[in-house]
């Protein structure tokens, strides 16, 4: 699964090469690594008729390629049954105790109904970040941290295939940057702007 998934991914970054998807869809999933900093503090949560089942199994294997536990998602459910295993069953509720130091990622192909705005809206106010990936809607991506809109109609990216590029990206090491150089690149910019140049 892991393997055909690896492939999928490595194809569909090779057709968006030059498209700016990768970018937009490496800088949610960088914020995504970035913000999931506590084991079960990352809750994903999809609208009523469809809870992101696929994108959270993609992120608990990125957690466990990665070593990174906090990646791992609590998935969020509308109406778990009460006799599924205690990791299925997490309901609504558990957005309602969302705070500060945990990350809430709201998955939304279609638009996200208001119970579920309020919660999101509630979480914000606690302290918590949030993420989403939707396509098109203006109040849940007004409420979000950061957000990527994948238009229905793209002709290139899929909302799965978004899925699958965000998870994959918050799986990766960021690139390390030269320690110095690129600050002291930054501050002679600085102060060339500041001051003029300087002339010998």
């Amino acid at each position: 699964m892991v393997d055909v998934d690896a492939e999928r991914v490595m194809m569909l970054r090779e057709i968006l090469s030059a498209t700016g998807w990768l970018e937009r869809t490496g800088e949610l999933g960088r914020a995504l690594r970035v913000s999931a900093r506590t084991p079960g503090g990352l809750l994903l949560v999809g609208t009523p008729g469809d809870d992101p089942w696929h994108l959270a199994a993609h992120l608990d294997d990125e957690s466990r390629l990665s070593r990174l536990p906090a990646l791992s998602p609590t998935l969020v459910r509308w109406s778990p049954p009460k006799d599924a295993p205690p990791h299925l069953r997490v309901g609504l509720e558990r957005l309602e105790a969302a705070r500060r130091g945990e990350t809430l990622f709201v998955v939304a192909e279609e638009a996200a109904p208001d119970p579920l705005l309020e919660r999101v809206n509630d979480a914000r106010r606690t302290g918590a970040t949030i993420l989403a990936l939707e396509t098109g809607d203006r109040e849940l991506r007004g409420l979000a941290h950061e957000a990527l809109t994948v238009p229905p109609d793209d002709a290139l990216l899929t909302f799965d295939g978004a899925q699958h590029l965000v998870s994959a990206a918050a799986g990766e090491e960021p690139p390390r940057r030269r320690s110095g150089l690129g600050l002291r690149r930054r501050l002679a910019r600085l102060l060339d702007t500041v001051s003029g140049p300087t002339v010998d």
